[in-house]
């Protein structure tokens, strides 16, 4: 019996650095997506309005949410943020903190295809308030549908006050959705698992190297937003 133990113990201690890179992979390849759902969405003929990236402090994509992981409600989306780096996010677009969405109590429907969205962050307070902690959409930050099209001459009072704009892409349609009810948060196991150590998201965003995954993020972001017309409290 003492002689199976040990054999399964040293099998158990064996597989677990295989089972690390697992993980990492897993991560990476999450990154990967996310590279890959941002250049579809900034192809799009009627997307994101310019002069909303170039006001935005961050850019959150969260890669094909099912509506069954919102019907039973522990389940959720994953994704990535990348913000303009920088203590006031004034720097050119950086390193990814990994980020999780919880749809428990989302008021809209999804349909049955798995659905990506991508969520503008547009001021220095929405994007303290998400690395730091839990944030809850329509309760904790303020959140509106994103208008689309080549400007935002269009868009609303309230789109214009919201802290964060989100849209989503399902069945090759884009557009803006009401995420109120959802809640946003920092996937710290993700953020280990692609640093390699426990890393504080803040401290990702602001001075964090970009890992070879996320280049295709950060290079889109700085190729399609170099200008930065964010709040200007960000900038004191």
């Amino acid at each position: 019996m003492k002689k199976v133990l040990s054999t399964l113990l040293t099998l158990a201690l064996a597989a677990t650095p295989f089972a690390g890179i697992a993980a990492q992979s897993k991560e990476q390849d999450r990154l990967q997506t996310c590279g890959l759902v941002l250049e579809d969405i900034l192809n799009i003929p009627d997307d994101i309005p310019q002069d909303l990236m170039d006001k935005a402090e961050c850019a959150i994509v969260i890669p094909s949410v099912l509506k069954a992981a919102f019907i039973v409600g522990g389940a959720y989306g994953r994704g990535a943020m990348v913000c303009r780096s920088g203590a006031n996010f004034t720097g050119p677009w950086g390193a990814p903190t990994m980020i999780a969405l919880e749809g428990g109590s989302v008021g809209f429907q999804l349909g049955g295809s798995a659905t990506d969205f991508v969520i503008l962050v547009m001021n220095p307070r929405g994007a303290n308030a998400i690395v730091e902690n839990k944030v809850k959409l329509g309760a904790d930050a303020s959140a509106a549908a994103g208008p689309k099209g080549r400007t935002a001459a269009a868009a609303t009072d309230v789109t214009l006050r919201a802290e964060m704009l989100t849209y989503s892409r399902s069945r090759g349609l884009f557009a803006g959705v009401s995420l109120e009810g959802s809640t946003l948060r920092p996937d710290n196991n993700g953020n280990e698992e692609i640093y390699g150590k426990k890393v504080n998201p803040k401290e990702i965003i602001r001075s964090g190297a970009v890992p070879a995954s996320a280049q295709k993020m950060a290079e889109l972001l700085n190729k399609h937003s170099p200008r930065n017309n964010s709040d200007p409290t960000s900038l004191k």
